[in-house]
């Protein structure tokens, strides 16, 4: 893949449309523990990473685009961390509205799930176990590559 200085470099790089920029950056830098990395305009957008190759998009609203409505949710966005508890306290003190407390799942991982200040709903994994898809009824169609052994 070709670089570019003024984009962010994973693959998938999410759009989230914000009401408020800036505070959607405050939000996710203290919530989170995103980075911004780039701002474009005051109040137009801002690139933000997290972790070591994941990264949002946010964006102001426009004609065509708007944040998510009162209650309900059209998709989530997962983040991976180290410690799942730590990330849940970090955004409950942030303001983060809890929709699910940290439970272990059957796939070897513990995760909770919050909803930002504009009602986008953020999944914050942990791994606490390597659990083969065929362990809780799943096929693996094509393993991940990084998960391929050499």
């Amino acid at each position: 893949m070709k670089k570019n200085r003024s984009v962010p470099p994973p693959t998938v790089v999410p759009v989230l449309v914000y009401p408020d920029v800036r505070a959607a950056v405050a939000f996710l830098t203290g919530a989170f523990g995103f980075v911004e990395r780039t701002r474009i305009g005051e109040s137009h957008r801002a690139q933000m990473a997290v972790g070591v190759d994941g990264a949002v998009i946010v964006a102001d609203v426009g004609a065509d685009r708007r944040p998510p409505q009162p209650g309900g949710s059209t998709q989530l966005v997962r983040v991976r961390v180290d410690d799942v508890e730590a990330a849940f306290a970090r955004a409950r003190g942030h303001g983060a509205k809890v929709i699910g407390a940290p439970v272990d799942r059957e796939y070897g991982e513990r995760d909770c799930t919050l909803e930002d200040l504009a009602g986008y709903r953020w999944q914050l994994a942990e791994v606490v176990g390597d659990v083969a898809p065929e362990e809780f009824g799943c096929e693996t169609v094509s393993p991940w590559p990084a998960y391929q052994s050499s």
